[in-house]
C-alpha cells in the first residue's frame, strides 16, 4: 500500500503558531479536496506532525489528542479518512520535562514515517510526502520515500540542500496533488 504523508501545520491547516484547540484550527483552502483526491487515488493518508507546542507548554498532549480527534472526525464527514496521525511532542530544550529529549521522531528524523510504515505495512518507495519546511523533506529523504513536495506560499520556498531528493515545489497542497495525479 502507498501513502501520502502530510505535515499538519502549514499544509492541512493554516499555521497560526501552536494550534492546540479546534476553535483555532483553520483548514488551508483546497486542502480537504486535495486529500480527498489522494484518498480516491489509493493513497493512505498519514499525518506526520512535530508538535513542539506540547514540550513548550503551549498546550497539553490531551489538548492535541482532542484536536486531532475533532480534525479526524470532521475529515471523515468530508470523505477524507486518515489512516494514521503520527506526532512528535518532544523538544530537546522544551519547558515540560517529560517531553524534553532528543528522539528519533522529530522531523527531520524519519521516526514518524517509519512507525506508520511498519504499522500500516506501507511501501515507502511508492509513497509521497507533502511538507512546508526543509525538515519535512529531509525526513522523507531519510525514510526513503519516492517523492516529496515542498509547499511554499510563493511556490518556491528556500531550496534545501538535498541533492538525493530534489523536492518539487508548489504554492499549495491542491497544486501539488494536481501535479502528482496528472
Amino acid at each position: 500500500m502507498k501513502a501520502a504523508f502530510l505535515d499538519r501545520d502549514g499544509v492541512i491547516n493554516i499555521d497560526h503558531a501552536y494550534v492546540g484547540r479546534w476553535e483555532d484550527f483553520e483548514f488551508v483552502p483546497g486542502a480537504i479536496e486535495a486529500m480527498r483526491r489522494l484518498h480516491r487515488a489509493g493513497y493512505a493518508l498519514v499525518v506526520v506532525t512535530n508538535q513542539s507546542g506540547i514540550a513548550r507548554g503551549k498546550y497539553s498532549e490531551a489538548d492535541f489528542l482532542r484536536l486531532t480527534a475533532q480534525m479526524s472526525e470532521f475529515l471523515l464527514t468530508q470523505q477524507v479518512p486518515l489512516a494514521a496521525v503520527e506526532y512528535c511532542p518532544h523538544l530537546p530544550d522544551g519547558q515540560v520535562a517529560e517531553y524534553r529529549q532528543n528522539c528519533d521522531c522529530r522531523k527531520p528524523a524519519p521516526g514518524m514515517i517509519l512507525r506508520a510504515a511498519r504499522n500500516l505495512q506501507l511501501d515507502l518507495s511508492l509513497s509521497v510526502l507533502f511538507g512546508d519546511k526543509p525538515s519535512d523533506i529531509e525526513a522523507a529523504q531519510a525514510a526513503g520515500l519516492g517523492r516529496a513536495f515542498l509547499l511554499a506560499k510563493d511556490g518556491l520556498g528556500d531550496p534545501p540542500d538535498l541533492p538525493e531528493l530534489a523536492p518539487e515545489r508548489f504554492g499549495s497542497l491542491a497544486l501539488a496533488v494536481s501535479a502528482l495525479l496528472a
